[in-house]
C-alpha cells in the first residue's frame, strides 16, 4: 500500500554527485524501513525536501518509479534552501514530505508515439517517464526526447541520453543556445530540433518540461503540427511551499499548482498559460 508523508519523515543522503557547477544530485533513503517500503510516486510528481533549521522546497523525484527506494532528486543552487542542500555529504538528514502532485499521463500514452520537450534542468522531472517508457517499450511507440539548454556545459546526464539513443524507435535531438566545440548537438533554442524531429502528431502525446517561454514556443510548434491541446501536457512550476493546496502560493486561476499539477493538460488551461499575472 503507497502513501504520502504530509509530515516530514527522516531520510539519510547516500550519495551526492556533482552534475554541473550549480547542479547537485542527492540520493536519499527515508530512515524508517516500513515507510521506505511501503513508499511509492508516479512520474513527475515531487517531494517537499526539509533542511533541518532551514525550510523546504520542492523538489522533483527524477529516480526511477520502478524501484522507489533509494529516492533522487536532482537540485540547482538558486536559493536559500537549496543552498544548503546541494552541500550535504552522505550521512547527512534531512526531512521529506511527499510524493505530492499529479503526474505524467505515461498510462494513456500506451500504444502512442510519446514526445518529450525539456529545457534546462526541466529534463528532471521527465527521467522517470523516459524510463518507464523504455522498460515497457513494447507497449509505446516512437520515443522522441528532445533537450535544449543554454550552453552546452549545462547539459548533465549526458551518458543516459547516448543510451537512450541507442534503443529501439528512440530519437535523441539536443540543443544548446551556445555550444563549445566539442558539441556535436544543434547551436540554438530546442524549437530548432522540430526540423529534425520524426513526429507523428496523429498518434502522439507530448510531455514539456522547463522555462515557460519554451514551453510556450515549443507548444505552438506541436499544434502548428496537428497535435491536439488535449495530448499535450506540461508541467508548470509555482511557488509551491504546502504542497497541499492552502497556503494558496501557487495559485494559478481557480487551480493549485502543488495539488491540482504540477502537470497539466494543455487545454485545460491554455486560457491562463502565458498570461502574466498567472
Amino acid at each position: 500500500m503507497s502513501l504520502a508523508l504530509h509530515g516530514p519523515a527522516a531520510a539519510e543522503i547516500i550519495a551526492c554527485k556533482q552534475e554541473s557547477a550549480s547542479i547537485v544530485s542527492l540520493t536519499l533513503r527515508l530512515s524508517d524501513r516500513a515507510l521506505a517500503d511501503r513508499f511509492e510516486f508516479q512520474p513527475g510528481q515531487f517531494n517537499m525536501l526539509y533542511l533541518y533549521g532551514a525550510g523546504e522546497i520542492p523538489v522533483s523525484i527524477s529516480s526511477d518509479p520502478s524501484s522507489p527506494d533509494p529516492l533522487v532528486h536532482t537540485i540547482r543552487d538558486v536559493g536559500r534552501i537549496s543552498h544548503g542542500l546541494v552541500r550535504l555529504r552522505p550521512g547527512d538528514r534531512i526531512g521529506l514530505r511527499g510524493p505530492f502532485g499529479r503526474g505524467w499521463p505515461v498510462e494513456d500514452a500506451c500504444r502512442r508515439d510519446v514526445i518529450v520537450i525539456t529545457g534546462g534542468l526541466g529534463c528532471a522531472p521527465v527521467i522517470p517517464v523516459i524510463d518507464y517508457v523504455i522498460q515497457r517499450r513494447r507497449d509505446y511507440g516512437r520515443l522522441i526526447i528532445m533537450q535544449g539548454v543554454k550552453h552546452s556545459d549545462d547539459l548533465i546526464w549526458r551518458a543516459r541520453y547516448d543510451a537512450w539513443a541507442e534503443q529501439p524507435d528512440t530519437q535523441v535531438l539536443l540543443a544548446a543556445d551556445v555550444g563549445d566545440r566539442q558539441w556535436n548537438g544543434t547551436v540554438g533554442p530546442v524549437t530548432g530540433l522540430f526540423k529534425q524531429a520524426q513526429l507523428r502528431t496523429g498518434n502522439s502525446m507530448a510531455f514539456l518540461c522547463g522555462p515557460e517561454p519554451m514551453i510556450r514556443a515549443c507548444v505552438q510548434q506541436l499544434l502548428e503540427k496537428g497535435l491536439p491541446p488535449d495530448r499535450i501536457w506540461i508541467s508548470m512550476e509555482r511557488n509551491m511551499q504546502c504542497a497541499l493546496g492552502q497556503c494558496g502560493h501557487c495559485q494559478f486561476g481557480a487551480r493549485f499548482v502543488c495539488r491540482d499539477g504540477p502537470v497539466f493538460c494543455y487545454a485545460d488551461i491554455r486560457h491562463l498559460f502565458g498570461r502574466k499575472g498567472f
